[in-house]
């Protein structure tokens, strides 16, 4: 299984934005021991590339850990320096995608439009992140997926239990999932067995739907 597949073998891409570096460990133990493979560790969180670094290591083996909220190809670089499988970003931007296929890292860049989606598998994307998901809902991924069929989604932003089922329905690969998985009051309580138990949701939901769905790629 390559690292993409890997990736999306889950379904589940968790978005850790800005959690408390002490417990990001804890944190991470928890989504993956739930069954989440894809670990995006925002630029914008505290010591990012540190946590990459650090869960690079302890997942090697069992997660992929990758940066989100990358903007640009300086932070691409940083980033895969410090261990990133994947770069995911909230926006479309042809260098940093150039700079993780350089390196052989996964590419998913940040699309709203169909043209854009078009122009990153263009340019070498390896899915496309349907952001802000929740603006667009799963009728703009079925509609894209018919005449971009080779476009891989994952739509990302206001993604939750009762709507992955519609989104992987309409042709998504994966959902990318950031506050409705970590919760701020399981988080904040420490409570990494509801917070295990919640991502084996999330992830018994996408194979769920994925045994349903007649459009899945």
């Amino acid at each position: 299984m390559t690292i993409l597949e890997s990736l999306l073998d889950s379904g589940v891409c968790a978005v850790m934005r800005k959690l408390p570096v002490a417990d990001v460990e804890a944190i991470a133990t928890a989504l993956v021991d739930g069954g989440v493979k894809g670990l995006e560790v925002t630029l914008d969180s505290e010591d990012a590339l540190f946590v990459i670094k650090q869960l690079s290591e302890k997942f090697e083996d069992t997660a992929i850990v990758g940066a989100g909220t990358v903007l640009n190809e300086e932070q691409a670089e940083a980033a895969i320096e410090a261990g990133a499988k994947f770069i995911f970003a909230p926006i479309l931007d042809k260098e940093t995608i150039e700079v993780a296929k350089s390196h052989g890292v996964i590419a998913i860049p940040g699309v709203f439009t169909p043209t854009e989606a078009h122009n990153a598998m263009k340019w070498g994307a390896d899915v496309v992140k349907v952001f802000p998901a929740e603006c667009v809902g799963p009728s703009f991924i079925k509609s894209v997926s018919g005449p971009l069929s080779h476009v891989k989604m994952m739509p990302t932003g206001g993604v939750n239990l009762d709507t992955i089922d519609s989104f992987i329905k309409a042709g998504a690969v994966a959902v990318g999932a950031g506050g409705s998985l970590l919760k701020a009051d399981l988080i904040a309580a420490k409570d990494w067995q509801a917070l295990r138990q919640l991502a084996s949701e999330f992830v018994d939901k996408v194979q769920e739907s994925r045994g349903s769905s007649k459009v899945l790629k």
